[in-house]
């Protein structure tokens, strides 16, 4: 699991696996604070609101990706489509 949405949250909330470079090095927009419910070294929670930028939120969900997929034996890890 990389992600969790509370759906049903007043403002919108995402938890996040952390990466060491990417998104969660640093919670340093307001929007991001240790990970509600989670293990706080390993999740973050971004709270959505009109001042935090689409690429960056969308940003830290690829990296949240990324990181869980590197995670992965090989042969578990999804494999891009065939063309």
């Amino acid at each position: 699991m990389f992600a969790l949405l509370d759906w049903q949250a007043e403002p919108l909330r995402l938890n996040l696996a952390r990466t060491r470079a990417g998104p969660a090095a640093a919670r340093t927009p307001p929007e991001v604070k240790p990970g509600w419910h989670m293990n706080k070294q390993h999740w973050n929670t971004v709270t959505f609101s009109d001042g935090l930028a689409d690429d960056l939120w969308q940003g830290w969900v690829h990296h949240s990706y990324e990181r869980v997929v590197a995670g992965l034996p090989k042969a578990k890890r999804p494999q891009a489509p065939q063309r």
